[in-house]
């Protein structure tokens, strides 16, 4: 028992220590701090322990969190390599995360821990994994939705080796883009609510 809230609170910690750098509400459709598309890596330091996250955030046009893939390596006090997914909330728990790259098998990812905004599915991080990530040309997760429904999330894998064996990216990069991110979620939720409307007015017209 010892052993697995310890697990839990590690596993809390580190999703904690990275809010920054994921979606804070997926429900509210919030606007995500990270990069919209894409492969990066950040580092930051808690404690006696330095964490670097090679990450890729998929959202929606609204800025709706789809799925969050973290590779997270850990030196420390603790040294840990983790693989994990952060979807919305609304999941059916049992079934896990399927994680399938290319055409290949697929494989369950147990979740670990459930907050009000995101469950996070985690499994260790293997050499394995990393090389077949390297090697692959599109990752693809599926998670199955309250209305027993799977909703597969299609994750490239180009740009994967060089984030993951090049350097993080410095606090001003990440601030450049992350204004950059804002305008463009900004812009597409104008142009969406734009759409929403002018489908609402044609119905009203056709009544």
């Amino acid at each position: 028992m010892r052993y697995t809230m310890k697990k839990l609170s590690l596993s809390a910690a580190i999703v904690g220590a990275f809010a920054a750098f994921t979606p804070a509400q997926a429900q509210n459709a919030a606007t995500p701090q990270v990069p919209r598309d894409g492969w990066f890596k950040v580092c930051t330091k808690q404690g006696n322990n330095d964490i670097c996250n090679v990450q890729n955030i998929r959202t929606a046009n609204t800025g709706q969190l789809l799925t969050a893939v973290n590779l997270i390596q850990i030196t420390g006090d603790a040294n840990r390599a983790l693989f994990q997914v952060a979807v919305p909330t609304g999941r059916i728990i049992p079934p896990g995360v399927g994680m399938q790259i290319d055409g290949g098998a697929t494989k369950k990812v147990n979740y670990s821990i459930c907050l009000p905004d995101r469950c996070v599915a985690e499994a260790p991080l293997t050499d394995d994994l990393v090389s077949s990530l390297k090697r692959g040309g599109e990752l693809t997760l599926t998670t199955v939705n309250f209305q027993n429904q799977p909703n597969p999330i299609k994750v490239s894998l180009t740009g994967f080796t060089a984030a993951f064996d090049g350097e993080p990216l410095q606090q001003s990069e990440l601030e450049d883009r992350q204004q950059q991110l804002q305008a463009e979620i900004e812009k597409r939720r104008e142009e969406f609510q734009k759409k929403l409307k002018e489908e609402q007015e044609k119905a009203k017209a056709s009544e």
